[in-house]
Formats: structure tokens, C-alpha cells, sequence
């Protein structure tokens, strides 16, 4: 080989020596780096934890329905052409039995009645004749002074004066009767509902004038599934939530015959105690309860609910977080009832599961029972 050729290629196989040198101290140098780096901080969350626990809680069923009076009772009159000279109560009013509510003019029919009390009077006079007249016609029997013909018209005239007199009497009794009604009187304790009676109007026989809440007395129709209706007994306890909140305590009376063949419900009547917040009309939701049962519940802080389903967060004993769907039962004030989807020893997050998703780790601490997770909660440590 020649010194040129020979000098040239010495040259190249330099270079890449010195190439592959380089390239060696620098893998060197970054592998030394690496080893006196910090490691990456890992945020850890520090939550409390609890699990299911048993609870007592009472077995229900949910009912929507109407608040209606219990008996209401349709007030008029059964005397017509006369004005109404006097209205003495107004829708809400509490009425007892026998109370005035409106009054007619009278004038007419106490002429009518005097009339009719006259007439009474000369019926029984011209009785009275007749029933002498009689008398004397049948002592005179035996003498044949009064011929047999003579005595039977006495004694039918008798009859006929005694006749009169009934029919006196009874358009006397009608007249009074009227004069009665005239006075239009609340056939029973109650509260007025509706008042359509108007002072100066001439009304007509068996027209409205009120419409009388029997007693006040007000009670709950509630709607049950057909299915649900052998589990009510009359007597058993309901609570019924109006709008607004309020509560009331009721009791079932009874439970209707039939069922609806459109919905297939039945209606159930609960009796409802006497309460200025409850209004005929008014629309209602309420529970009835059948007893008690044993259930596993968690704080209501520990679900989440989202689209109409709950979900749990679940902490394995290495602190790594599973979002867990549960089955939920009766909800309470402060706890739900768990019908599957966790073990009993399973734990999961007492509060602030919306911080936390899957994979997230955690660290548990020891808590008061109740705590909840709030931001502020929320500890990030540096891992090592």
C-alpha cells in the first residue's frame, strides 16, 4: 500500500475512535446525572374512609295524591221567587248546626200563612155545626121525627166540614213550612267553601247558595298500585308532605273497592288532622309505614349521584381509587341504604368523592366520624 493511501486511512480509523469515544462519555456523563436526580413529586390525598353499616330503618310505600273535603255538603233553598234580603256568612266562615246563613224576604208568605190560619179558623166552625147538627139528627133516629134520608145528610155533612178542616190544616202547615224556609239554616257544624249566594237576587228552588265543608274535616286520596293495595290495613299510620314542605300525621280510614282499570291504582282515604297549611285542592306525597328491616347504609356524603345512579369511591389497602355503581335504597336525613354493589368490609370515601377519580392515590387518615372532605382537605405531599 502506498504512504498516501496508508495515511488516509490511519486518518479515518482515528476519527471514528475518537468519534466512538465521545459518544461513550457522554452516555457516561447523563447515566451519572440520572443516578443524582430527585425523583418526580407525586401528589397523594389524604380522605377518611368508612364502610356499611347496619341500620333500622321503616318500610314504606310512596303515594302521590289529592287533598279533598271528607263530606261537603250543598246548601240551597227549596222556596223560589223570593229576594234575598240578608246574607250573613262568607266563604271560610265556621258555622254551627242550625245557624242562620241568609235570609229571604217574607212579607208574601206571612200574608199567605195569615190567610191560610184563617181558613183554619172557619173550617173548624162550620165543623162545629156540622158535627151538632149531626148529633142531633141521630138522637132524633128512634122518635122518626128525621127521615133516614134527613139523618145521612147531616152525617155527610159532618164529614165533609171535618174534611175541609184537614185540608185548612195542611196549606196552613205548607204556608209555615215556607215561612221556615225562608231562613236558609246550616244542616251541621263546618267551614264555608263557596258562597254563591248574592244579596238582591230572586232565586229559584234547589239553587246553590253555598257549599259547606262538613266539620272542616279534610282528607288525603292517595293513589296506590294495584300491587301494593293487600299490604294496607285501615288504621295504619301515613305522613303527607305538602308543597312548601310541611308535614302532616295521618290515618287510614279506608281503602276503596276498585281499581282503576286505566292506571290500575286504587285510591286509599287518609284521615287528616285539622291544620291551617292544608287546603282542599291541594296535591300531596306521602309514605305509609308497614314496619321496620334491617338494612347497610352509608353516610349520604359518601355517594354521588349522576344521571340517576350512585356511584361510591373505593380505596384499596394500597390508598388507589375505584369509582364504584351502587344499587341505592331508602334515602333517610343523613344516610341511603346500599342495596348492592359493595362488600361489607369494602371501604370508600366518606365525603368529597367529587375531587377524586379512578386511579387516583390516596392516603387514609384517622377522623371524627362525620368528617367531610372539603378542598381545604386536600394534603399534597411530595413522594420519594
Amino acid at each position: 500500500m502506498s504512504s498516501p493511501i496508508r495515511k488516509m486511512y490511519l486518518g479515518g480509523m482515528v476519527a471514528v475512535i475518537a468519534s466512538a469515544a465521545a459518544l461513550a462519555f457522554m452516555q457516561a456523563v447523563s447515566a451519572q446525572s440520572d443516578g443524582v436526580a430527585e425523583p418526580t413529586a407525586q401528589p397523594s390525598l389524604s380522605v377518611n374512609v368508612t364502610t356499611l353499616a347496619p341500620q333500622t330503618l321503616p318500610t314504606t310505600i310512596a303515594a302521590n295524591g289529592d287533598i279533598a273535603a271528607w263530606q261537603e255538603i250543598i246548601i240551597g233553598t227549596e222556596i223560589g221567587g223570593l229576594r234575598l234580603v240578608d246574607v250573613k256568612v262568607d266563604v271560610g266562615d265556621e258555622v254551627t248546626k242550625g245557624q242562620v246563613l241568609a235570609v229571604y224576604n217574607d212579607t208574601t208568605v206571612r200574608a199567605e200563612l195569615a190567610r191560610s190560619r184563617a181558613a183554619v179558623a172557619e173550617a173548624e166552625a162550620t165543623l162545629a155545626e156540622a158535627n151538632a147538627n149531626a148529633q142531633r139528627a141521630r138522637s132524633l133516629k128512634t122518635t122518626g121525627s128525621l127521615s133516614e134520608q134527613q139523618i145521612q145528610q147531616y152525617e155527610t155533612a159532618e164529614l165533609t166540614a171535618r174534611a175541609r178542616l184537614n185540608v185548612a190544616q195542611a196549606q196552613n202547615e205548607a204556608q209555615a213550612l215556607r215561612l221556615a224556609q225562608t231562613q236558609v239554616i246550616a244542616p251541621d257544624d263546618g267551614l264555608i267553601t263557596t258562597r254563591t249566594a248574592t244579596l238582591g237576587a230572586i232565586t229559584g228552588a234547589d239553587q246553590e247558595l253555598f257549599r259547606l265543608m262538613r266539620y272542616g274535616r279534610l282528607e288525603w286520596r292517595a293513589e296506590v298500585a294495584a300491587s301494593e293495595l293487600n299490604k294496607l290495613r285501615p288504621g295504619q299510620s301515613a305522613r303527607v308532605t305538602l308543597s312548601g314542605g310541611y308535614e302532616l300525621d295521618g290515618r287510614l280510614r279506608t281503602i276503596a273497592p276498585l281499581v282503576d282499570t286505566a292506571t290500575r291504582n286504587g285510591l286509599v282515604y287518609v284521615d287528616l288532622p285539622v291544620s291551617d297549611v292544608a287546603r282542599a285542592g291541594m296535591f300531596a306525597r306521602g309514605e305509609f309505614e308497614l314496619g321496620t328491616r334491617q338494612v347497610m347504609t352509608l353516610p349520604r356524603s359518601a355517594v354521588q349521584l349522576r344521571d340517576g345512579f350512585g356511584y361510591v369511591h373505593r380505596v384499596s389497602d394500597e390508598g388507589q381509587i375505584t369509582e364504584q355503581k351502587v344499587a341505592l335504597g331508602q334515602h333517610t336525613e343523613d344516610r341511603i341504604e346500599i342495596h348492592a354493589g359493595l362488600e361489607p368490609d369494602d371501604r370508600v370515601v366518606t365525603s368529597g368523592g367529587a375531587f377524586l377519580g379512578n386511579g387516583d392515590q390516596v392516603r387514609v387518615i384517622e377522623g371524627e366520624p362525620g368528617h367531610s372532605l372539603q378542598t381545604s382537605d386536600i394534603d399534597v405531599e411530595e413522594g420519594v
